[in-house]
């Protein structure tokens, strides 16, 4: 099985064609969890899957190291058009790609054949209970308290096409994510559980962001988490409607517009090809069974 390792903002994946390679359905979780092992595997935040689609360009299916399947991922769909586009399975500079979150358009920025940023309509944010989901009456989730772990939180709740949980803090870098994290993402008022973003505000055109993922942990990056820690910040009156979102491994210029729709752009980044060993897929699919 051929795949290529890549990033967006430090926030990795192990891309590979699904059209080239056959990989059983059933399989996908098991795999998902080896391959994205930073000691037995080859390492990642997820693995990416590029597949033809009937309502856009291609399709995208993403899978967290934990095996779940993830609705969207920012930093992904940028890496997934680098793919496409730098190995001339797309020559067009705007891509449509089919997401679990719905149809993403993408422009490409590229230079000598090598896509270098990429803009990317993230829609709409979804704010209310039910679309985010969240327990409780159907309505806005904005600077409301949460008890995590016996302490009292203000949340700001967002759906990029995926849940996030945005609460303001001091001093962001010596924050205990690892240790908070947790408790918010399984905490029960989410039945799909949730992504959780720690948000501390610089001024109102900056704000850095560590993030717990869902399935994951903490990451370096997280692009549907960057809008919507820009989108909470803007809903408690934070920020302006265009800002730099400063991440552990880069910065994300979000624009929140007037016609509701929300840009993401930042960088995509190829590491390396690679094959992985037949026998050692085999056994990973054994694994799964």
């Amino acid at each position: 099985m051929k795949f290529v390792k890549m990033h967006g903002a430090g926030n990795d994946f192990v891309i590979i064609d699904g059209e080239k390679e056959v990989i059983a359905e059933q399989s996908l979780p098991s795999l998902s969890r080896h391959i994205c092992d930073r000691q037995l595997g080859i390492g990642g935040d997820g693995i990416i899957l590029v597949l033809p689609s009937r309502v856009a360009n291609f399709k995208m299916r993403m899978f967290n190291p934990d095996g779940s399947e993830a609705e969207m991922c920012g930093n992904g769909i940028r890496c997934f058009a680098k793919y496409v586009h730098d190995r001339e399975m797309h020559k067009d500079v705007v891509m449509t790609v089919e997401t679990l979150g719905g149809i993403k358009t993408l422009k490409l920025n590229a230079a000598g054949g090598r896509v270098r940023t990429v803009r990317v309509d993230m829609g709409e944010p979804k704010l209310l209970r039910s679309e985010i989901p969240m327990k409780g009456k159907n309505e806005r989730v904005i600077a409301e308290p949460l008890k995590v772990q016996g302490k009292k939180y203000e949340i700001t709740c967002v759906s990029m096409g995926n849940p996030h949980c945005v609460t303001f803090v001091d001093r962001v870098d010596e924050y205990p994510v690892a240790k908070i994290g947790p408790e918010f993402e399984n905490h029960p008022n989410f039945p799909a559980r949730t992504n959780v973003e720690f948000v501390e505000v610089m001024n109102q055109q900056e704000i850095k962001m560590r993030v717990w993922e869902r399935g994951a942990g903490e990451t370096l990056a997280c692009g549907t988490g960057a809008c919507a820690s820009a989108v909470a910040s803007i809903l408690n009156d934070k920020v302006a409607r265009k800002v730099t979102v400063h991440l552990r491994g880069g910065d994300l210029f979000i624009e929140w517009m007037g016609d509701n729709k929300v840009f993401m752009t930042g960088p995509a980044e190829e590491v390396f090809e690679g094959k992985i060993d037949p026998a050692e897929i085999k056994k990973w699919e054994k694994d799964g069974a």
